[in-house]
């Protein structure tokens, strides 16, 4: 994986953590959320996979958020 895309997927993961918490589920509750395990979920907050359009569509749903929600960050400007 190239550094541009790690680091892209290092920082949308923990966007992701980072939100999850903030509306207080943990990675657990918000697998069930979204129809994934634990692992899952531990694996896309750190970075380890590159998500399909929808699982993120299934995140931010989750999580009562839009897209532009999710990369509303300083991270992703």
């Amino acid at each position: 994986m190239d550094k541009v895309k790690n680091t892209f997927l290092i920082n949308l993961g923990k966007r992701i953590a980072f939100l999850r918490e903030e509306n207080g589920l943990n990675q657990a509750q918000l697998g069930i959320e979204c129809d994934k395990d634990r692992q899952s979920i531990n694996r896309l907050e750190k970075g380890n996979i590159n998500p399909s359009i929808f699982y993120l569509y299934q995140i931010c749903n989750a999580l009562e958020i839009t897209i532009t929600d999710l990369f509303d960050s300083k991270e992703f400007k």
